[in-house]
């Protein structure tokens, strides 16, 4: 008997959107500001294709430092200001948009400080420590509970992470998405939360989250390139969500400095 391709379906209601696509993107830094350049990128390319394009809203607390520069496209000028703050502004001057900066963080105790209470489609989190991926999975939880059938639907939670040379990203439902009935497919509703089908070693990782005093210390901690190859790993996987209307991909995991990538197949 033949085996049916795992294979998981976009909601009709991203695909064919009467209003922007909502985006929140949690944490500007290192993989942060990297996806949201290519969240710019297929705003624009939604927009070619005839659909609304994005609405994205960036929140992050954390203030711009010289250990930033090179990693991160900041300027020497732009030290003590909030980089959500310079980088949506740089977005929305270029592009005519009218994004978000939020310079908060996201979290289960500032959500009743978010605007509409945080709500969005899409939910990308690029966060340095595990103990925030999983308050951000007990806020989504609240969001989640808290909607219903308006504009800013919680569909998807986009996770990425890494150390020096490697990371690893993963798209999960946040809630069950109807599938169509398919004889070349077996199509799959669910697809798991990181906090979820990782929780053990999440919780076996040290959690450590110090900035970092120098750019070569930055360096020393993470790779040059490590956050933009996870940003534009996970902007295909999003760009396929939403032009091709299916996946047959969840996420996957980075060795950058072996060149090697595991992908992690919708079951």
């Amino acid at each position: 008997m033949k085996t049916l391709t795992a294979m998981h379906f976009t909601d009709d209601v991203l695909l064919n959107p009467t209003n922007p696509i909502t985006f929140n993107l949690i944490g500007a830094g290192g993989t942060g500001h990297r996806m949201l350049t290519e969240l710019v990128r297929m705003h624009v390319s939604l927009i070619a294709l005839g659909r609304p394009g994005l609405q994205v809203n960036v929140f992050d607390d954390d203030i711009i430092t010289g250990a930033n520069l090179g990693r991160q496209l900041f300027a020497p000028s732009e030290i003590g200001h909030f980089k959500a703050v310079v980088l949506i502004n740089r977005i929305n001057r270029c592009n005519g948009t009218n994004w978000k900066a939020i310079p908060e963080r996201y979290s289960t105790k500032t959500l009743h400080l978010l605007p509409s209470f945080g709500k969005a489609n899409i939910f990308i989190t690029c966060v340095d420590t595990v103990s925030a991926r999983f308050d951000i999975a007990a806020a989504l939880r609240k969001v989640c509970n808290n909607s219903r059938n308006d504009r800013a639907k919680p569909f998807y939670w986009m996770d990425l992470g890494n150390s020096r040379f490697t990371g690893q990203l993963l798209l999960a439902t946040l809630a069950g998405i109807k599938q169509p009935e398919s004889e070349r497919f077996n199509t799959v509703a669910v697809l798991p939360k990181v906090t979820d089908e990782f929780k053990g070693l999440l919780e076996a990782v040290d959690d450590n989250d110090e900035p970092s005093c120098s750019q070569a210390e930055a360096l020393r901690k993470q790779d040059l390139y490590i956050n933009t190859a996870l940003a534009v790993f996970g902007a295909e996987l999003l760009w396929q969500l939403l032009s091709d209307g299916m996946i047959a991909h969840r996420g996957l995991f980075l060795d950058i400095k072996n060149f090697k990538t595991a992908a992690l197949k919708v079951a």
